[in-house]
């Protein structure tokens, strides 16, 4: 176990590492920064003070590791817009997305398993009928257009729920569905495909012929087989909720780091985009680093891969 995770920590290394190059080179996608930071009007000599303050007169090489040796002690600069700390406003907006996500993630998980169960259980029934039905219907409807039909009836026709703001845990309803119903499909079919295998299989027909019974054969031996592969996605899609919910928090008024993504893009606040994309980069690397090792932990066999 302990050599599977070193070999999966190093790749998580270079992932992250080749994801920070990648972010840093993003100051340099629309051209000279120090050019944008002076403006249309800027003479040479302010331009020249620019990259100067900035640091952008030095080579490449020495800008990127100054870059990442503050990033690591989470020190990402100011932002240009808002003349503050970004690191500051990011871990300010941090837990709201992460809540959104926890959320979202949550909805989909208990309602695409127990749906999966229920139709590799119940095959070709009405049950596995509704719920390849709710999950084509999940993959079709683009979550932005299901988050204006929650908002037109549970918002404005019933006035059930807030539509925007994140003051209380109402206000996450409607997001956390909108965002988890989306991912709801593939976690529910991979749950349905992984029981129809393990129920199929001869261990579970010998745990039958023992006499165990049919909830201990349901929990026990084949769920816990069936849900390997759902944890690994599971990892997936949180971290694409996280990146992924800059539309859902906007539409919501979300203070989160999605709708300061959006923010920052439209003010070209470059230190602060570089930010977002590292920090949540690296929630993304995380976890499909530790859902390796609980992979690794369920299934004694991927060790051996």
């Amino acid at each position: 176990m302990l050599i599977f995770a070193v070999k999966r920590l190093a790749v998580a290394i270079l992932v992250a590492i080749t994801v920070s190059l990648l972010t840093f080179s993003m100051i340099y996608l629309s051209g000279d920064p120090a050019m944008a930071l002076a403006g249309e009007s800027a003479t040479q000599q302010d331009i020249e003070n620019i990259r100067r303050v900035y640091g952008y007169d030095k080579p490449i090489v020495i800008q990127y590791i100054n870059w990442l040796g503050n990033a690591l002690v989470g020190d990402f600069g100011h932002s240009h817009y808002l003349k503050t700390d970004v690191a500051s406003v990011i871990f300010t907006r941090l837990p709201v997305t992460m809540t959104l996500g926890a959320a979202a993630l949550s909805f989909a998980l208990l309602l695409a398993i127990p749906l999966g169960v229920l139709a590799a259980m119940r095959p070709n029934t009405l049950i596995d009928r509704i719920a390849l039905t709710l999950a084509v219907i999940g993959q079709a409807l683009p979550s932005f257009w299901f988050a204006l039909i929650m908002i037109y009836w549970f918002g404005i026709v019933w006035g059930m729920l807030p539509i925007t703001g994140s003051a209380s845990w109402l206000n996450f309803v409607m997001p956390s569905v909108a965002l988890g119903y989306y991912v709801t499909p593939a976690v529910m079919r991979l749950t349905r495909a992984g029981m129809l295998d393990v129920l199929s299989s001869d261990y579970i027909r010998t745990a039958r012929a023992k006499g165990l019974r049919p909830v201990a054969v349901l929990f026990k031996h084949a769920l816990r087989n069936a849900v390997i592969p759902v944890v690994s996605l599971a990892a997936v899609q949180f971290g694409f909720m996280l990146g992924g919910s800059i539309v859902i928090e906007t539409i919501f008024a979300i203070n989160g780091l999605g709708q300061l993504a959006w923010e920052s893009i439209q003010r070209a606040d470059l230190p602060m985009m570089q930010a977002i994309v590292l920090v949540l980069a690296c929630f993304y690397i995380v976890l499909t680093f530790l859902a390796d090792l609980l992979n690794a932990f369920l299934d004694p066999r991927i060790r051996v891969g």
